[in-house]
């Protein structure tokens, strides 16, 4: 089956997007956070980017799965 660019462009916006809401919530969740940028140790930065990046990668692959399901 042919998978068009649109649906990949989507799938990776989307998860994208999802990662980075469920990075933050759960960053926030276990204190993290702060209200900017510069008030928060490196390792708190790196951390929140951290579970950006593994939130959006799941996020992506979930919906992969999910569209190569539902068109396949």
């Amino acid at each position: 089956m042919s998978v068009k660019l649109f649906e990949i462009l989507m799938v990776i916006a989307l998860g994208i997007f999802g990662g980075t809401c469920f990075g933050l919530l759960i960053g926030y969740a276990a204190r993290l956070q702060k209200p900017d940028w510069s008030a928060m140790t490196a390792r708190q930065k790196s951390l929140n980017c951290a579970l950006v990046i593994v939130c959006s990668a799941a996020c992506i692959a979930e919906m992969a799965w999910y569209v190569q399901g539902y068109t396949g």
